[in-house]
């Protein structure tokens, strides 16, 4: 007689362990958490100034002194982030993004009080004797700043990557400069803030507007249904990019104007999703008996019936945050994007605005849009072939 082995595994665990299992989706989480890293700590990778400098045994970090309120609260994301994960607490989900917010807001509030960093930033400074001549400095790993067009070196402009012109200078650009004289590897790690925030804060948008609209959609049916799905087709028929046009053309580019219209705009996919799922979920036997024991709407919606649906939104998600970076990435390539930030789009615009097709310009900042779009894709897909039955029992008869 033989023992079955009834596994322990819960269902979450088992479909992020077939997901995580192929190695496309580990290159992509490799990129992925590459593009993290370079968008968590930008100040400290890329810079102009010293990170720690003793002069005259005096111990300084110029680097604290310009942080802005948005990197100590991408810092306190990342370590708060960090922390849950790390610590066996056994929170609920909404308790964990609770405390997520409390601590970016707690962030966010005392440092407009207390952080007062300079207005002005002038990078050629750090250059002179008071930051060069001193007893020791440790410097970042890329000592030039994204806004750095290092003018006190003359006329720089372009120039390709390991330059002679830059070697005289003692320079060091390893993927050359853009056409005002930045750095473009500064820019390039800088610029991934951009691009992961757009596409995350983006998605996550879309994503809490397509749950709530599309379950009531699915869960009540009828005359709900109707008009919700009147109102899909309405959304669906925006064209996305040519709405970010008229804003920018009207109110000004601002990176947060964009995230909520790529988020606004984007939502009827998610609903769709969602609607399907609740149309099968909402005659289930737990479903009934969550109504029959007069749990309230909102518990029987995103406790009992989410949970059992939200697998094929988390596929759509990837995808999604993959079309608001390509989204960004082709209004900064029109010119129409962000100014004083670095942007890969805008990178990609400066390859052909000379006279001359410049090389560098066009395959590094090119190259890491089609990367991180296809690192999404590929956790899209591999999630998909994870969740899905069919797909599962065909590679067990392999």
């Amino acid at each position: 007689m033989t023992k079955q082995i009834i596994s322990q595994e819960t269902l979450s665990r088992r479909l992020l362990r077939k997901t995580f299992a192929g190695h496309g989706v580990k290159f992509a989480l490799f990129w992925i958490g590459t593009l993290i890293l370079c968008a968590v700590f930008a100040p400290f990778l890329a810079n102009s100034m010293p990170l720690v400098m003793s002069k005259a045994g005096q111990l300084s970090f110029p680097v604290l002194t310009y942080l802005s309120t948005e990197d100590l609260a991408v810092l306190a994301a990342f370590f708060t982030i960090l922390v849950l994960w790390v610590l066996p607490l056994k929170l609920k989900f909404r308790v964990n993004l609770a405390l997520l917010a409390a601590v970016i807001a707690a962030v966010v509030v005392l440092a407009n009080v207390y952080l007062k960093p300079p207005q002005l930033v002038i990078y050629d400074d750090f250059r002179t004797a008071h930051y060069t001549e001193v007893d020791w400095r440790v410097m970042p790993l890329i000592p030039y700043a994204p806004q750095d067009y290092l003018r006190d070196y003359g006329d720089t402009g372009l120039e390709p990557p390991l330059a002679g012109k830059a070697a005289e200078e003692q320079r060091l650009h390893l993927m050359g400069t853009e056409e005002n004289g930045a750095d473009v590897l500064s820019r390039m790690i800088h610029a991934s803030r951009i691009a992961l925030s757009i596409g995350i804060v983006a998605t996550s948008i879309s994503m809490i507007l397509g749950i709530i609209i599309g379950g009531f959609m699915g869960y009540f049916s009828g005359v709900v249904d109707m008009i919700g799905m009147r109102l899909v087709e309405i959304f669906e028929a925006i064209p996305t990019l040519f709405l970010l046009l008229t804003f920018v053309a009207f109110f000004g580019r601002s990176l947060y104007m964009m995230m909520i219209i790529i988020g606004v705009t984007s939502w009827s996919g998610y609903a769709r999703y969602i609607r399907a799922e609740f149309l099968k979920l909402r005659r289930q036997d737990y479903v009934q008996a969550a109504v029959a024991a007069g749990l309230p709407l909102h518990s029987i919606l995103f406790r009992h019936m989410l949970p059992n649906g939200v697998a094929p939104l988390l596929v759509a998600a990837s995808f999604g945050v993959a079309s608001a970076i390509l989204a960004e990435a082709t209004l900064s390539f029109l010119g129409l994007g962000l100014v004083e930030e670095p942007s890969w789009g805008q990178m990609l615009d400066q390859s052909v605005t000379s006279a001359s097709f410049n090389w560098w310009m066009a395959v590094f900042p090119g190259g890491a849009i089609f990367l991180t779009v296809f690192a999404y894709t590929l956790i899209g897909e591999a999630f998909r072939d994870a969740i899905d039955p069919n797909l599962s029992r065909a590679a067990g008869v392999q």
